[in-house]
């Protein structure tokens, strides 16, 4: 990979490659834009085939934060960290608190929270050794794990999907097929099923999924049929890029609406294909905003009430994407970007202007004060 090739042409200001020998740390940071405000985006622990793979991850995860926080209204720009490794192997104290005085090296540039592998008691060890974290437990003045309110915002998508491209108000009686019921697809499967949706469900994890069946009364699929099912919607909840030239021809699902973060293997050529399918997909980082909607609640101070009240705007903001798209005659996806990137730009000229007048100062400082 050309690496300043390719940051230059995905638009990132900075990337930070973290290694301690003592704990077996390798992370990446990697910084998209600041233009609304700090970059705020979650770290994922992944044991990547290879070191390319862990940096093509993060590069990606990063951009897709800052068209989340700005398609979303939030003052804030686009981060991402990997560590690489296997989380059963490497996690302790001394790892999470080395990668906290990375962060912290940052001076707030970069804010840090839960992702994949990555949970509450992991960012608490991180956060003794900086402020800039978000996800802690409410007893330490966070909000605990943001995959509640993820879920809920996934949810109030997949009613705004339901409603516009199949005309129906309600889930009861609307088929879904959920690929991964972790701590998002799980809660996602509750909401789902307590309005009366068919829920179909497959994970890697085979007790999970049994689980589901037993809590919420979804049926199993398997792993490998679950985007094949003749369903109303094909939630994808588990990890990015399955959405390629193989799986798209292969569904059946009117709607994509999931959790999983860089669900198109590529953007321009797999968004094309679902439109001309006929397929209605929901970007993946408008409708899994309700994770860092929730995060941000937390930085201005925590009220669940208002996380979730927030979180339920996905509804509109999506299907607002929706009618965009289709009076340009584009993707939704591509609805999505040029939506935020006109709010991006909009703010851009706004910074020029402060500059100018002497005032280089974020108008939101006050968030980062704990």
């Amino acid at each position: 990979m050309a690496l300043f090739e390719e940051l230059t042409t995905m638009g990132h200001e900075q990337v930070v490659f973290c290694h301690d020998k003592a704990t077996g740390l390798k992370a990446i940071i990697a910084i998209h834009d600041t233009t609304l405000g700090p970059a705020l985006g979650g770290c994922r622990m992944w044991d990547y085939k290879s070191e390319e793979d862990a940096l093509r991850d993060v590069l990606r995860l990063s951009r897709g934060m800052t068209y989340k926080n700005a398609v979303s209204g939030l003052n804030l720009g686009g981060g991402k960290a990997v560590i690489i490794g296997d989380p059963k192997k490497l996690k302790s104290e001394a790892f999470f608190r080395t990668f906290g005085r990375f962060v912290n090296s940052l001076g707030g540039r970069y804010i840090t929270a839960e992702d994949v592998n990555i949970r509450v008691n992991d960012i608490e060890l991180v956060g003794l050794e900086t402020d800039f974290v978000a996800g802690i437990n409410s007893r330490a003045g966070g909000s605990g794990d943001p995959s509640p309110v993820t879920a809920w915002g996934v949810y109030h998508g997949i009613r705004a999907s339901v409603q516009y491209k199949l005309g129906k108000s309600s889930l009861k009686g609307v088929s879904v097929a959920v690929q991964g019921c972790g701590a998002v697809g799980s809660h996602l499967i509750e909401h789902l099923t307590h309005e009366g949706a068919k829920v179909y469900v497959a994970d890697i994890d085979a007790e999970k999924v049994k689980e589901n069946v037993r809590l919420y009364g979804a049926e199993a699929a398997s792993l490998e049929d679950i985007h094949r099912l003749k369903v109303d919607v094909f939630a994808p909840c588990a990890l990015g890029g399955f959405l390629d030239d193989r799986v798209i021809p292969e569904l059946k699902a009117s709607i994509v609406a999931g959790a999983a973060n860089n669900q198109l293997l590529d953007e321009s050529i797999h968004g094309s294909m679902l439109r001309e399918r006929g397929i209605l997909y929901a970007p993946d980082y408008v409708i899994n905003a309700g994770g860092v909607i929730n995060v941000y609640q937390e930085l201005a101070g925590y009220d669940e009430k208002i996380a979730k009240q927030r979180a339920a705007n996905i509804y509109d903001t999506l299907t607002n994407v929706y009618k965009e798209a289709d009076a340009k005659g584009i993707t939704t996806n591509q609805a999505s970007g040029h939506i935020a990137e006109e709010r991006i730009k909009a703010v851009r000229g706004m910074s020029s202007l402060r500059n100018t007048l002497g005032n280089q100062n974020w108008p939101h400082h006050d968030l980062l004060k704990r």
